[in-house]
Order: structure tokens, then C-alpha cells, then sequence
């Protein structure tokens, strides 16, 4: 199966059975339980609204600790890439840059990366969204979820 063409436009991705089933699903199982605490105020009904809400932060919360993962590794790789293809004047500031901006510059290709970072770094492109726009050719990502 072919890849999307991914662009700054189109690179943010929904995945249908988290945000369009999952998520919903557990957003009513809160509502149906808080109905039912109410029409019905017992402790069983209190602890099913208590385990639904629990259910629900904890699958909020566990979003971002999987970003975060995949934050750092990114940064990881991508130091690796601007070691390899940043010059010299330019090798030595890869620690100024911020996780986001890492992130960001993931989409660029390599010959860009060079001219990009200089930009970052002199701060003429202050955002990510800045950065993701001033790529030229994009390079796909579609291994972040």
C-alpha cells in the first residue's frame, strides 16, 4: 500500500478508531454514569462514575507520555542528522535548539536542513508551524502516531 504524500497541511493525522470510536465512547460511558449517579445515588453508581472518569484521564494522560517518548527520540535523531550535515560554524549551536524545533525540522530533507537550522538559530523562524512552513520539499513522517 502507497504512502500519503504528507505536506505541512496534511502531516497532523487522525486515527479513526481512537478519535472517532474510543474517545467517544468513553466521553459517554462519563455522562451515562453521572446520569445514573444521579438518578440513582449509590455508592455502586458513584464507583462506576469514579472508574469511568479514572479510565478516561488515564487514556489522556497516556497520550502524552507516548509523545514525549517519541519527542526525545526524535531529538536524539535528529541531533544525529545536524551533526552529520550542519557545517562547522554552525555543529557547535545544535544545543541551542528546542525539542519543538527539532521536531519541526524533522520534515525538512537534508540539503535544507543546513540553511534551515541557520534561520532557526538566528531567529528568523520562531515556531514550529514557521519552521514546517518554510520547508520546500517535505519529507514525510508517518511512523509518529
Amino acid at each position: 500500500m502507497a504512502e500519503r504524500v504528507q505536506t505541512y497541511g496534511t502531516h497532523r493525522r487522525f486515527i479513526p478508531q481512537w478519535h472517532f470510536f474510543v474517545l467517544p465512547v468513553l466521553f459517554g460511558q462519563v455522562v451515562v454514569k453521572a446520569v445514573q449517579l444521579v438518578r440513582d445515588p449509590t455508592l455502586l453508581s458513584a464507583w462506576l462514575l469514579i472508574v469511568a472518569v479514572a479510565l478516561l484521564v488515564g487514556i489522556y494522560t497516556a497520550r502524552p507520555m507516548a509523545l514525549r517518548a517519541q519527542d526525545r527520540i526524535i531529538r536524539l535523531e535528529e541531533s544525529a542528522r545536524l551533526g552529520r550535515l550542519l557545517p562547522t560554524d554552525l555543529r557547535g549551536r545544535i544545543g541551542e535548539l528546542t525539542t519543538s524545533q527539532f521536531i519541526a525540522m524533522r520534515f525538512a530533507p537534508d540539503d535544507e536542513v543546513p540553511e534551515l537550522t541557520r534561520r532557526v538559530l538566528d531567529g528568523e523562524l520562531k515556531s514550529p508551524g514557521d519552521i514546517k512552513r518554510a520547508i520546500k520539499n517535505w519529507r514525510a513522517d508517518h511512523l509518529r502516531v
